[in-house]
């Protein structure tokens, strides 16, 4: 009998626990849902910073290759920056 009353308790336990990692799974999935306007926001910040960095590009008279090669990158990863496409 003690032992079907220590099942049953530790059943009830490993239910709580899986009930309770649903609910912040659900609480998670929601918030990730509705984020999608600072998703968009970190576009738009993307774009114009890409845009700022192409005016002193251009300002400076320097070439997306100069400025790949002094930064150690590719002048495909600067076109990307200057037009907003890169996230990362």
């Amino acid at each position: 009998m003690q032992v079907t009353l220590i099942l049953s308790a530790v059943s009830l336990a490993i239910l709580a626990v899986t009930m309770y990692v649903v609910v912040l799974l659900i609480k998670a999935l929601r918030k990730y849902i509705r984020s999608e306007p600072v998703r968009k926001e970190k576009a738009e910040s993307a774009r114009s910073l890409g845009e700022v960095l192409k005016k002193r590009r251009t300002a400076c008279k320097m070439t997306q290759e100069f400025v790949a090669e002094t930064l150690g990158v590719s002048r495909q990863a600067v076109s990307k920056w200057e037009s907003g496409v890169s996230h990362s």
